[in-house]
């Protein structure tokens, strides 16, 4: 069986090594917000302490000023959410398939996150059923993630509904997560909007959208496009007709910038790729937008 991870790391390296460095060697820490802190227990108030830390519910108990304190929890868990159904078969834009891409962004946010000492987990899934990998910190857990996504991912798949992964995530989890959701470049849906504002209020989101293949290139040879999803083809020739195709791209383009307006309402950090080479620099320019983001 081929190293999925193996395959990560060599394009890591080879294409951002110096930017690789610096976020394995602290820069990523920064990236994600909040106090990192769990509760422990209570204590009185003593002069010097955080007025937000007072819990008012005890204090009126126990008519005392009581105190929360807090024990340092530097470790995070970040939550994939792939989707897995069959529209990630498809190609994208530069001739790879969907699925490589997610695997390939995949594994470089998961060996980034275990370098660091925190965990990885993954929701994924489609139509027809969906996969819970529990959260854990090795190499080992990570290639057996990504080997999920690539076998799971084919045409003859369920068809792909993010809606169902993203209810199971803000049913089950609870504790605060980093989020990191690999789909399709597109507009969500209502229930799907529903869902993303729900997890925003819990977890930080983060979102890689993954743009399908110019369907109208006329490179792409004689024979007929097909859609993995219905299996409706484009024929050749129309792909010729260069009014067409300047359509199509202009939709294309409009398509995304909604769904980017939608991302940003939300306060969600998001970045389109549309192929292997744009996966590890896409990457980087999301963190470094999701780390001067407005909270």
């Amino acid at each position: 069986m081929t190293s999925l991870l193996r395959r990560v790391k060599t394009t890591l390296s080879i294409r951002a090594h110096r930017r690789v460095r610096g976020l394995l060697e602290g820069e990523y820490t920064s990236v994600f917000h909040g106090r990192s802190m769990e509760f422990d227990d209570l204590r009185p108030y003593v002069a010097g302490d955080e007025v937000r830390d007072i819990d008012w519910k005890a204090t009126a108990r126990l008519r005392t000023p009581m105190t929360k304190r807090f024990i340092a929890s530097r470790k995070h868990t970040v939550l994939v959410i792939a989707d897995t159904g069959r529209n990630m078969a498809a190609l994208a834009e530069h001739g790879e398939t969907k699925r490589d891409l997610a695997v390939l962004a995949a594994g470089t946010v998961g060996y980034l996150a275990i370098r660091h000492g925190d965990r990885v987990a993954m929701v994924a899934g489609d139509a027809d059923h969906t996969l819970f990998v529990e959260p854990a910190s090795t190499e080992a857990h990570l290639e057996r993630m990504l080997q999920k996504i690539d076998t799971n991912t084919r045409v003859d798949s369920g068809a792909s509904d993010l809606t169902r992964q993203l209810e199971y995530a803000a049913k089950v989890f609870r504790r605060r997560m980093i989020v990191f959701v690999i789909a399709d470049d597109r507009e969500l849906g209502a229930e799907e909007q529903r869902l993303v504002r729900r997890l925003c209020v819990q977890h930080e989101v983060l979102w890689l959208r993954i743009g399908d293949a110019d369907l109208m290139k006329p490179e792409w040879g004689s024979s007929g496009m097909h859609d993995v999803h219905d299996e409706a083809s484009i024929p050749a020739f129309l792909r010729g007709d260069a009014s067409l195709r300047a359509e199509f791209r202009a939709a294309v383009a409009e398509s995304s910038a909604r769904a980017e307006d939608v991302f940003e309402s939300f306060a969600v950090s998001s970045q389109r790729v549309s192929s292997e080479a744009q996966v590890v620099p896409g990457l980087f320019r999301l963190l470094e937008v999701h780390r001067h983001a407005r909270r």
